[in-house]
């Protein structure tokens, strides 16, 4: 087991020194080419920011399968599977419309379509659902429409939702490699833990995802030096779904079966994947709840479900008034949980310990959101020790000679100025006036 580990691991590093490296020259390509859209209303940072990221992580995930191609023990999957030639078949139309949308701009409809198309090209190179195992029901076997209708579904849902969530600096690709971290877990135990060869492709896909999302992040942490663009959050939103697909719907559940020793085993090793929807969309559940809120609360309003707004998850916590960073850190805290715990709880579903640890850090989650809520004030004789936003203080201004516009003090006369309120927990967000929040409805979505 220590072989194929060590092969995973260096076909991470080699996956996210690419990307690291191809970043830099990614980046001044996109600014000689004019990649850098003016700052709208919906966006959160402050200067033109170059897009085309997704340049470097394709670059990244080419040489992580090339690498893994020659490997003594990973080898095998491109022997004895099309999946992994499925999945570089569609990123690179997933990829390629990406890099024409943050050139261009391309329109909602048709990058619905080309979604749909690349999910259909890695159809017919076999990667797609065949049976659902529905715990006390049994396997449903599909037929090829059904298999074909309902991986499209959850290719074009993943991508979305991965594409919704892209709004704050590392954001997106913080929670995919979070989300591939546990996935990775998951495939890894499938695999050798029963002897599954048809999860390898799957625990494969999961490592060169994280890699693609490592070498990024330090070029897109805040400040962001370039965006991934609709380039790079598609094309990670689909690497994700293709191993969905591939553990789903590929691994035999009568195998699963044999190798759990029962079927009472193997349902309660299956239990936190197929619900809900009978899909491994538990690792995604943060930016599949922010599409879902993002529709219904737009078609709510009577708008169309692909219409901008500034209503995602990771606007609402700048606007209760956390910084950047800190909105950043608790999406991650909440992907972790919810994508690790499902992991957990498939090790052992049996353990109470391990639902009253998901409770119990839910509660931490839940005091670290409401948090600005209930910013604490110093006592007076304490202020001299604490950061400025928990101090009582009334500051004082002396206010300008000879003004009296507006009915200033004075020439020379101290005037009382009120102690600014906080923006949030690092003192203001990263978004400049609070005003900027104040009408929704005139705002966009995510860059």
């Amino acid at each position: 087991m220590g072989q194929p580990v060590r092969e995973y691991l260096l076909t991470l590093c080699v996956t996210a020194a690419i990307t690291y490296l191809l970043t830099g020259p990614v980046r001044k390509f996109a600014i000689a080419a004019g990649a850098m859209p003016e700052i709208r209303a919906r966006d959160v940072h402050r200067e033109p920011t170059p897009r085309l990221g997704g340049i470097a992580m394709f670059g990244g995930l080419c040489a992580g399968l090339l690498v893994a191609s020659h490997l003594t023990n990973l080898k095998s999957v491109f022997e004895n599977s099309d999946e992994p030639r499925a999945l570089l078949s569609g990123a690179a139309l997933i990829w390629i419309l990406g890099v024409l949308d943050d050139k261009w701009g391309v329109d909602a409809l048709v990058k619905l379509g080309g979604q749909m198309i690349a999910a259909g090209v890695m159809v017919l190179q076999g990667l797609t659902i065949l049976w659902i195992p529905i715990p006390g029901v049994g396997t449903v076997s599909l037929t090829p429409m059904q298999g074909t209708l309902l991986t499209v579904a959850l290719v074009v849902i993943t991508i979305n939702a991965v594409n919704f969530v892209d709004g704050l600096d590392g954001l997106a690709s913080g929670m995919v490699c979070i989300a591939a971290a546990a996935f990775f877990m998951y495939a890894y135990r499938m695999w050798f833990g029963y002897g599954i060869e048809a999860a390898a492709p799957a625990t494969l896909f999961s490592v060169v995802l994280m890699g693609m999302c490592l070498g990024f992040l330090p070029h897109n942490m805040h400040p962001a030096r370039i965006f991934m663009g609709d380039s790079g959050s598609m094309l990670i939103g689909l690497v994700m779904a293709a191993g969905a697909v591939s553990v789903t719907g590929q691994v035999d559940p009568d195998l699963l079966n044999q190798k759990a020793g029962g079927l009472r085993e193997a349902t309660h090793a299956m239990v936190p994947v197929y619900i809900p929807l009978l899909l491994p969309l538990t690792v995604i559940a943060v930016p599949v709840a922010d599409l879902i809120l993002a529709i219904v609360r737009r078609t709510w309003k009577g708008q169309s479900p692909f219409a901008a707004d500034r209503g995602h998850l990771h606007h609402r916590l700048l606007e209760i008034g956390h910084s950047h960073s800190r909105a950043v850190l608790i999406m991650y805290f909440w992907s972790a949980l919810i994508a690790f715990g499902a992991v957990a709880y498939s090790a052992n579903n049996a353990s109470m310990w391990i639902v009253l640890g998901i409770v119990l850090l839910s509660a931490v989650g839940l005091v670290l959101l409401l948090l600005p809520r209930f910013t604490p004030r110093a006592p007076r004789w304490a202020e001299r020790m604490v950061p400025p936003r928990y101090r009582r203080v009334v500051r004082t201004v002396l206010a300008p000679a000879g003004d009296g516009v507006g009915g200033g003090a004075a020439d020379g006369v101290p005037a009382e100025e009120p102690e600014p309120v906080p923006a949030g927990i690092n003192g203001a967000t990263a978004i400049g006036d609070r005003s900027r929040f104040v009408d929704r409805r005139k705002a966009g979505s995510h860059r």
